[in-house]
């Protein structure tokens, strides 16, 4: 018999998502404590949970691209671009913080930036934007620099989502076969419906997340100006360098050729 619903008095809601544990997280480097410190410290956390579970999800998406399962495949797609439209919402939060009580703390942050957030840059590279100089540039952060190491020799979402077309009859060995393909999918998308709703959710994915780039550069720019970043960088002229990535290239080329 199942045991009666309720009666595990060992658990509660407390216990179960450690929310002792998770609030005591939060410890802010100014002293006094800035008042604004602690919101950017909870945004930032915030932001390290949706990675792990957009990174979950595109680990299991690549797991059943490779089963050949499209609608679990698009299941967890959904879920990314949905985090993904809350990601960049959320970093207009940040926006809240006067700019003068940024500054109370920002320079106690230095050397840290968020250029080193592991995940993010795992979320990068198992989309499809490997670099090698990223990768090395987490070299003296023994386990950040495992962690990337192994999504760098991992095959990408982009890699598992064109050897399943390849292996369904569509021509996947070159950028342009590739291009040509995603025409063809969407030129009968009743005919290829799974292949349709997946294409459109990886360029969703893609887009999402050339918007976040672009609401971070403004949000930094509205509180910063024009300072160097934290890490050393040239903060907003770095950033507006980054806009250019795409994870999947050959499906954004395809809406040029599609025809009527």
């Amino acid at each position: 018999m199942t045991k009666e619903y309720g009666k595990n008095a060992s658990l509660s809601y407390n216990k179960y998502l450690k929310v002792q544990d998770l609030i005591g997280l939060q410890q802010t480097l100014s002293d006094p404590p800035s008042h604004d410190e602690l919101l950017f410290i909870v945004i930032h956390q915030t932001y390290e949970l949706w990675f792990k579970q957009i990174l979950h999800e595109i680990d299991a998406s690549i797991k059943w691209l490779v089963e050949g399962r499209p609608f679990r495949v698009n299941h967890s797609l959904r879920a990314v671009v949905g985090i993904e439209k809350v990601l960049v919402t959320q970093i207009h939060l940040l926006e809240t913080m006067a700019q003068i009580g940024f500054l109370e703390f920002r320079d106690k942050l230095n050397p840290a930036s968020g250029f080193q957030s592991m995940q993010f840059r795992e979320l990068e590279f198992v989309s499809g934007a490997k670099d090698k100089k990223i990768l090395n540039a987490f070299k003296n952060d023994d386990f950040a620099y495992a962690k990337l190491t192994e999504r760098f020799n991992q095959p990408t979402l982009g890699d598992a989502f064109w050897s399943l077309l390849g292996r369904n009859g569509f021509a996947v060995n070159t950028h342009d076969e590739r291009v040509l393909s995603i025409v063809q999918i969407l030129e009968e998308p009743e005919k290829h419906a799974d292949y349709f709703v997946m294409q459109d959710l990886l360029i969703e994915h893609d887009e999402n997340i050339i918007m976040w780039r672009h609401h971070h550069i403004l949000m930094v720019e509205r509180m910063l100006g024009m300072k160097r970043g934290t890490g050393g960088s040239e903060g907003v002229g770095y950033l507006m360098t980054t806009l250019s990535k795409k994870f999947f290239p050959e499906i954004w080329e395809s809406r040029t050729h599609l025809q009527v």
